[in-house]
């Protein structure tokens, strides 16, 4: 399990995003160097946890729930049939393109060792937006995309560390739940019945989630 590439993006003028400023960092690129990683501060003010990267709509990206996006280059594969295209690692919008890592299986609070240093935390899934159809360039993007049911997986920094592509994944940590990140996606997106399960992965589910899960119980059972 390895990373094949870190991938970081410059802000951009667009004509498909949501965010006021009408710029976004999602076009990543794989870079050589080294990359320091490290917790960005609170969403809606800290941005990406890999310097030299950039997110243009902080109300909805980043912070330190989401300061990593990981997708396995297997998945990437596997879209790239289907479309008919050849996709180069970062087109999705993640920082790291991993390959022998369950990124989708892996489980909401499994943690990774990255490198020496960095320590991450698995936190949820990435849900399919506008800015993200619109880079793409593909009808109903966003509908596809969530029924696949291959998300990618958001984490947090436990631990600050530096990484470059061809660094070694480990998995530090599984807890003891089977809250994965594929079906964090689906109780989110499609099957809101599963938002109960959610709450067995406690403090290291998203925030976000958490507060829906949290609703539904109030208003459903559990």
């Amino acid at each position: 399990m390895k990373l094949l590439s870190v991938n970081v993006g410059r802000l951009k003028s667009v004509p498909y995003t949501s965010s006021p400023s009408g710029l976004t960092g999602i076009d990543k690129q794989p870079v050589d160097e080294p990359v320091r990683v490290t917790a960005p501060g609170p969403k809606g003010t800290g941005g990406s946890g890999l310097a030299g990267d950039s997110i243009g709509e902080l109300r909805h990206h980043g912070g330190n729930d989401q300061a990593v996006y990981a997708f396995a280059r297997e998945d990437l594969d596997a879209w790239g049939r289907r479309l008919g295209r050849e996709l180069p690692n970062g087109v999705f919008g993640e920082n790291l393109t991993t390959t022998g890592v369950d990124v989708n299986g892996a489980l909401i609070g499994e943690r990774w060792r990255v490198g020496a240093d960095l320590l991450l935390e698995v936190t949820s899934s990435r849900i399919p937006c506008r800015t993200f159809q619109g880079h793409l360039g593909e009808e109903a993007w966003v509908r596809r995309f969530t029924e696949a049911l291959l998300p990618g997986a958001y984490l947090r920094v436990l631990e600050p560390g530096t990484i470059q592509a061809g660094d070694a994944v480990e998995i530090a940590h599984r807890p003891d739940h089977d809250v994965t990140v594929a079906l964090q996606f689906r109780a989110v997106t499609t099957d809101r019945t599963l938002l109960p399960r959610l709450l067995a992965a406690g403090d290291a589910l998203h925030p976000e989630a958490t507060d829906k899960a949290l609703k539904y119980v109030e208003k459903h059972g559990g």
